[in-house]
């Protein structure tokens, strides 16, 4: 599945051709244009088991430790690894960006529609949730890193079916564009580990995007999305109150047209006149709306009547 997802991100985000994709992860020609002919994931049915790699694994995160750049032909001599060199390159690329040095330019500055960072943000305010609930539901913030164009939604919980649908809805809705990574910290519903959660390739892959999940306390390469936290909470917050999650939205999506023209001292520039140069670097949106984590329940137009906000409550705060 995040083969399929890396495929496509490579080829449509990135440009990639076929035999620069197949070179880059090891694989056949023949696999990347399937991949990339397939409009939808591949399903798998077999039960996967114990892993040939597994006994290598702390070898080869020990070796990536003290040497991160070291090639994976010479790590396989190392370790003493006799399979498949191909698939051993697969393994080892999957495990390097997480002992890969990370690069400082990526603090400094970034290109138009490169990325986008993602974060949850939990309001200290009660919010009405029908049938008598109280609860202080998510907010999903994304702020384009070039920009600094700031879109957010409340999102019933934090679990992956939320999450997904909340991320398209700002995608689609407020950001009008793709951007080539979705920078996140090591939320659950999203991934740990390097590993995403179930559903999470299958929606990045149809975008044409990829997930960023960053190390543990590495605060820095979230920056932007974090300030973007505090001025909510001290420009849009005070003095207001809400009677529904959806009068929540209403009145943040209000707040954010304003927002989004200030002068930002960072870029010393104005969100909403850098949009249309981020927008213009992004992917184009999908035709039809991603069929990864969209329920019944988080379909709704986020009112109080369907009762799916009253199972909301303060316990899935962070």
């Amino acid at each position: 599945m995040q083969d399929w997802a890396q495929i496509r991100y490579l080829h449509k985000g990135e440009g990639l051709s076929i035999r620069a994709i197949a070179t880059r992860m090891g694989i056949s020609r023949d696999t990347v244009a399937r991949a990339i002919a397939a409009e939808s994931p591949p399903r798998y049915s077999r039960v996967s088991g114990p892993s040939a790699f597994d006994p290598f694994d702390p070898h080869v995160r020990a070796l990536l430790a003290e040497f991160p750049m070291m090639p994976a032909t010479v790590i396989a001599q190392r370790v003493g690894w006799v399979g498949s060199q191909s698939w051993f390159r697969k393994k080892v690329a999957a495990l390097r960006p997480e002992y890969a040095p990370k690069d400082p330019a990526d603090r400094i500055s970034y290109r138009p529609g490169d990325q986008a960072q993602c974060d949850l943000w939990f309001p200290p305010v009660p919010v009405p949730l029908g049938h008598g609930q109280i609860g202080s539901p998510p907010v999903l913030v994304m702020v384009s890193s070039f920009s600094r164009f700031i879109t957010a939604t409340m999102i019933p919980t934090r679990t992956t079916p939320d999450l997904l649908a909340g991320m398209w809805s700002l995608l689609d809705e407020q950001l009008g564009a793709v951007p080539r990574r979705l920078v996140w910290d090591n939320e659950t519903g999203i991934g740990r580990g390097g590993r995403l959660a179930q559903g999470v390739a299958e929606f990045t892959g149809t975008l044409a995007t990829r997930i960023v999940q960053l190390k543990p306390f590495d605060p820095e390469s979230k920056g932007i999305v974090e300030r973007a936290n505090g001025y909510f909470e001290t420009s849009f917050l005070p003095g207001r109150s809400f009677t529904s999650p959806a009068d929540f939205n209403a009145q943040l999506l209000e707040w954010l047209a304003g927002a989004n023209t200030r002068r930002v001292r960072r870029t010393c520039a104005v969100p909403a006149e850098l949009i249309d140069a981020d927008r213009a670097a992004m992917v184009e949106l999908a035709p039809l709306a991603p069929g990864v984590g969209f329920t019944g329940r988080v379909g709704c137009p986020v009112t109080t009547t369907c009762g799916c906000w009253a199972t909301t409550t303060p316990s899935t705060r962070a």
